[in-house]
């Protein structure tokens, strides 16, 4: 704990602590104040041009360092396939993709680190090496991190271009309440911060451009014989956070067993049969699996192509949909 007394006359926050902070950077000094973690008297203040009177107190809460990079963890991998250049793993719900601020270790750079050793690429910088794309912590699937420098470029290139005009496909199984009134479409609505909630993302206009194309391929009757809830395969033109999501929320289908974007319809489960009543209760995540990804080898240009079939409790949870009982 840092305290600086502002005795200068009126200044900016961001200024004072420049000048007689704790010989941290300006723009660390900045971070620590859009946390919250500066204070003028009592009050925490997120606003780096604050004005600073004579006599105010400053506090400053600076966090204990953390590693500058992960350490490699011996966490079991389902590799779906390898070779010097990339590495495909069948990721399962709980696994944290790199570290992050609660998830220090524990995560899929930790285990790279560990499997992969120096041929890992760090391009994707110390915190995320190897990595050119994200899931979810509770989402299921396909992912592929890059073990030189040179398949990060290729691989970074093909995510931002989306299959735009390559062989890039990334498709998703996504358990959804309610059903559609059309077989598929497409949803082109920009995502950004949630205004409010800043760990949620939201529709917003003036947000990144987010394109998520799906279709219906079953459909599911609650216990009334009415239907309830659809299993659509998603396809992403882009890659924003929370996208799929996000997105069906918005379409006022939001994904079964998803507490943030699908808090509204928890009561729906009362509709559904007992089984899947149990089956739901027992996912514990939101009900998305990345069963599809399809790319070009970074070095031969050869189109690779994988799918993963639904994680056993996805299994579960259709089967109980699918039931009568």
């Amino acid at each position: 704990m840092v305290t600086v007394q502002g005795n200068e006359g009126v200044r900016r926050l961001d200024q004072v602590l420049a000048a007689r902070g704790p010989g941290l950077s300006r723009s660390r000094l900045k971070a620590l104040i859009l946390k919250g973690q500066v204070s003028v008297g009592t009050v925490a203040v997120r606003d780096p041009a604050y004005h600073v009177a004579a006599g105010d107190t400053i506090t400053i809460d600076v966090p204990p360092p953390v590693p500058a990079a992960p350490a490699g963890e011996d966490i079991p991998l389902a590799i779906v396939y390898e070779d010097d250049d990339i590495i495909v793993i069948d990721k399962p719900s709980g696994l944290v993709v790199h570290p992050a601020a609660g998830h220090e270790s524990g995560t899929l750079v930790n285990a790279l680190i560990a499997h992969c050793g120096a041929s890992l690429s760090g391009i994707g910088g110390v915190r995320r090496p190897g990595i050119v794309h994200r899931l979810d912590k509770d989402t299921t699937g396909l992912m592929v991190a890059a073990k030189t420098d040179r398949a990060h470029q290729s691989l970074s290139a093909q995510f931002a271009d989306h299959g735009r005009t390559g062989a890039m496909r990334r498709g998703y199984m996504a358990f959804a309440w309610g059903v559609p009134t059309r077989p598929s479409g497409t949803i082109d609505q920009p995502i950004d911060r949630h205004p409010h909630a800043r760990e949620k993302m939201a529709v917003r206009q003036g947000g990144r451009d987010a394109v998520t194309h799906w279709e219906t391929l079953e459909t599911f009757t609650g216990r009334d014989g009415k239907p309830v809830a659809a299993l659509l395969a998603c396809q992403l033109e882009t890659g924003r956070t929370h996208q799929i999501r996000v997105h069906l929320a918005h379409l006022g289908h939001p994904l079964l067993g998803d507490d943030v974007y699908g808090a509204g319809f928890r009561t729906k489960s009362r509709q559904l049969g007992p089984q899947a009543q149990s089956a739901l209760a027992a996912l514990g995540r939101q009900a998305l699996h990345a069963y599809l990804l399809v790319l070009e080898h970074p070095v031969t240009g050869d189109i690779l192509h994988w799918e993963s079939p639904l994680p056993e409790d996805l299994r579960l949870l259709k089967a109980a949909l699918e039931s009568t009982d």
